[in-house]
């Protein structure tokens, strides 16, 4: 899965709320950020948690593409920026969650942090508890604390981000195409997890929007 964090697989998709974007880049972004803070609000306010499944199911179910039109261009340290990255952690997850786990343990045993208990999967964690734990993590963007979420998510990838990098080791010297790919992801993850932590401070601070 080299590059599902870059390109990830699209699926049949539907309307996202029937919001889209706007071809006006100023437009586009005023639209992208209107609409990550109007559905964090809405699942926020909905006590029954209805609007919360549906979102957290949404992406496994219909694909990225309005998801991507609304969010991805957006600056990686923003509202936008940060429920798109958690989004495609969702669905690079779900998409191959066998290989994730087994990255995931990798950098579990490897990481000398306290990255794997805040991120917080059983040890070791078979795929589905993996998948869980994202939607988890996703979660608890809708109706917990929004800072909390983001650092998991955030401790998440560099746990990822530390197995990609030693089993990249492992293939360098027989399988080099493999080692670059999962080295690729390596640094892909290594750089969301820090913008997804400065997100959680910025929200700390009242200043992510």
């Amino acid at each position: 899965m080299p590059e599902q964090f870059h390109r990830p697989v699209r699926r049949p998709t539907a309307a996202f709320d029937n919001l889209v974007g706007h071809e006006d880049p100023a437009e586009q972004s005023r639209m992208a950020h209107a609409t990550a803070s109007a559905l964090l609000d809405r699942a926020r306010t909905d006590d029954s948690g209805a609007v919360t499944d549906r979102l957290i199911g949404f992406a496994a179910e219909h694909g990225i593409d309005e998801i991507a039109e609304l969010w991805s261009h957006t600056p990686a340290r923003s509202l936008p920026g940060a429920l798109w990255r958690l989004y495609l952690l969702q669905l690079a997850t779900r998409n191959d969650a066998e290989q994730t786990a087994l990255l995931y343990e990798r950098g579990r045993v490897e990481l000398r942090s306290p990255d794997a208990a805040i991120a917080g999967a059983p040890a070791p964690a078979d795929p589905q508890e993996i998948v869980a734990l994202v939607d988890a993590i996703l979660r608890g963007v809708f109706r917990g604390d929004f800072a909390l979420a983001l650092e998991r998510a955030a401790a998440y990838c560099r746990v990822q981000a530390s197995g990609a990098t030693h089993v990249a080791d492992d293939y360098e010297a027989t399988e080099p195409e493999r080692a670059g790919a999962l080295t690729r992801r390596a640094l892909r993850l290594s750089t969301y997890a820090e913008d997804l932590a400065a997100s959680a401070t910025a929200w700390r601070r009242g200043t992510l929007v």
